[in-house]
């Protein structure tokens, strides 16, 4: 299991601040939460969390304020929530610094996918060397996908995504789950695009291995990986 790290969630909607947690904490993650700007900027010195979470509007320091403080010294990422939706708010949190911009009110499994994904990226979580079902595996460092050991032709995409699923069996995906875990900048222009990736990569899959079955729709909600032997009839 990849290593989990220590996240601070700064938001003055304790509300927010303590579903964020939540969902955070059954990840495995490893959580702080502060709820005014001064709290936030003094946890950060004193436990180095690996990644934020910042609000930007909260008493005293703001998030931006908090972002631009961290920077002076630390690259450690940064995701900010905010209700502001206006473009130039977006661009000002990036150009200060942080890694992503979500917009409230946001879905806390896709926060979660995102401080995944970046973590990822950032190195900070280790990802699992092999991964094995049945005649499938997959190796997400050397990029590759195997059956009955050949090879198995994959776009960039379609291997991100298989690596994505494959790297929490059972866990239900959602288009946009995936999305946030796959793309740098996952915008809604790429949403239909994710049913057309797993339709091709179904196919190859079959076609590789016959009989079996590695990824299940979830009706009304999205995928998940799951590998076993087709049902005949």
């Amino acid at each position: 299991m990849a290593k989990k790290e220590l996240i601070l969630v700064a938001d003055d909607e304790r509300e927010i601040a303590s579903v964020v947690r939540a969902y955070l904490e059954k990840e495995g993650y490893t959580t702080l939460t502060a709820h005014d700007g001064e709290t936030a900027l003094r946890m950060w010195h004193e436990h180095r969390p690996s990644l934020l979470v910042l609000d930007v509007l909260m008493p005293g320091l703001d998030g931006y304020s908090i972002c631009r403080e961290v920077r002076k010294s630390s690259d450690v990422p940064i995701v900010i929530l905010s209700a502001k939706a206006e473009e130039e708010d977006k661009l000002l949190g990036l150009e200060l610094g942080a890694d992503d911009y979500g917009v409230k009110p946001f879905s806390p499994r896709e926060l979660v996918a995102r401080v995944r994904a970046i973590l990822r990226r950032r190195g900070c979580e280790t990802e699992r060397d092999t991964i094995s079902a049945g005649p499938l595996v997959v190796e997400p460092k050397a990029r590759t996908a195997r059956v009955w050991d050949r090879e198995i032709a994959l776009t960039p995409r379609e291997f991100d995504i298989l690596a994505a699923l494959a790297s929490h069996p059972e866990k239900v995906f959602t288009r946009e789950e995936l999305l946030a875990a796959i793309l740098e900048d996952a915008t809604s222009s790429y949403d239909r695009n994710v049913d057309t990736h797993i339709k091709n990569l179904r196919r190859k899959l079959k076609d590789a291995a016959e009989g079996w079955a590695f990824i299940e729709t979830v009706y009304g909600v999205g995928y998940r990986f799951r590998a076993g032997k087709e049902k005949e009839g």
